[in-house]
């Protein structure tokens, strides 16, 4: 009985001590920690957060707002006008920080409603040399003298006179509405750094306006409040200049640190440049600036699309050589550049893509992005100039993600 109680009991301790082990730590039944799982193709892809390391360059937001805004001055469809919009609002709200300029974009939306608000109440007022036939309603019309001819106060409003106002008003808002996109998303203090030599006391400045902006109305502020709380009035010639005077003298000891700081840090040393040099720089600069000027009213006006954009990148090109030479008379380096890499490219390509793809519709359909108003038809939508436009949305993917939404 001794044996089989002990032949009993042996099973049982081997069970006991397999269990033992296989809920052990280290036991051969343990679970092991999952191998880490490597990243997908979509996850390598995918955008990464946005940091001072990977954050894109200031000078390719500009470059595709830019684009956008070509791709709308080459049409006055209001369906691919507010498509235009719509792109460039969705890329703001993807792609746009807590910053104080990335809520500037909402003042450009209302500035391009009140533009085209107002371009149509010229159109009643001052009238349009569009004829209609759809008459909306009659004004009093006011007569003028003999040089004034062509300009009318009052009169007939006609639908078709409406259209084209709200046509050529919807253009202009687009156009304003793409600039302030860029300046959502594009970094000013950044941009200003990434000026070319010969522009960097310009730079300078604005960065020194920008700086003392925001101080003087921080001491204007606080000055107010130390005065309610001093049971003194606020407002008032006298109070206006009771504070005044501080803030004035707090701007002038601000002035005298930064200008000991900046002279401290050698600002305003330049090379000897030979006076050919000099002169060159100046004939380069001077005559790409003026055939940019040329270039965009070709791009910009109807009947300069041949030759607007060859006059643009001669006068680009002669303008970044003479910056170039300009900035040998700089002295200077720069602390952490702001790199231009692929996702910058990918940016401003998008940009540069629509903005080529809608100069080329315009010589296909032109009546597709430039709807008549004699006769009054509705607008249709253009399928592929459409798919261009969409290309747009591009950075919405490949920019580098906001902390505050990658968190």
């Amino acid at each position: 009985m001794a044996a089989a109680g002990r032949a009993n009991a042996a099973p049982h301790g081997r069970g006991a001590a397999t269990a033992r082990r296989a809920s052990a730590p280290g036991g051969a039944g343990a679970h092991k920690p999952a191998p880490p799982r490597r990243p997908t193709y979509i996850q390598k892809l995918r955008a990464p957060e946005a940091s001072r390391a990977n954050a894109l360059h200031a000078g390719a937001w500009w470059l595709w707002a830019l684009g956008l805004a070509t791709a709308a001055s080459r049409t006055t469809n209001p369906l691919l006008l507010g498509l235009i919009v719509g792109v460039a609002g969705y890329v703001v709200a993807a792609r746009r920080t807590d910053a104080p300029w990335a809520r500037s974009y909402s003042a450009f939306l209302k500035l391009g409603l009140f533009v085209l608000a107002l371009r149509l109440v010229f159109s009643v007022v001052l009238g349009s040399p569009i004829p209609g036939t759809h008459t909306l309603f009659t004004l009093p019309e006011i007569p003028l003298p003999a040089w004034a001819q062509g300009i009318r106060l009052g009169g007939r409003t006609t639908a078709e006179q409406l259209v084209f106002a709200f046509y050529e008003g919807a253009k202009l808002a687009t156009l304003l509405i793409c600039v302030g996109a860029a300046n959502a998303l594009a970094n000013p203090a950044r941009l200003l750094k990434s000026l070319p030599a010969a522009l960097y006391e310009a730079g300078v400045a604005v960065v020194v306006a920008m700086t003392f902006a925001p101080n003087m109305v921080a001491d204007v502020l606080r000055l107010r409040t130390a005065r309610r709380l001093r049971g003194r009035p606020t407002g008032g010639v006298k109070a206006v200049l009771q504070i005044g005077l501080p803030v004035l003298e707090g701007a002038l000891e601000r002035s005298v640190a930064v200008a000991a700081s900046m002279d401290a840090r050698g600002y305003g040393r330049t090379a000897d440049v030979p006076p050919a040099v000099r002169h060159t720089t100046n004939a380069l600069t001077l005559g790409g600036l003026l055939g940019m000027c040329a270039g965009t009213y070709g791009l910009l006006a109807a009947e300069g699309a041949a030759y607007g954009l060859p006059v643009l990148l001669i006068g680009l090109a002669l303008a970044l050589a003479g910056l170039r030479l300009g900035g040998r008379r700089s002295v200077r380096t720069r602390y952490r550049p702001d790199r231009w890499g692929v996702r910058a490219w990918l940016v401003a390509g998008s940009g540069a893509a629509v903005a080529a793809l809608m100069i080329y519709a315009v010589a296909l359909d032109p009546e597709g992005l430039k709807p008549g108003v004699v006769p009054l038809v509705a607008p249709g939508l253009p399928l592929w100039p459409a798919c261009a436009i969409l290309i747009g949305l591009l950075p919405a993917f490949v920019a580098p993600v906001p902390p505050k939404e990658a968190s």
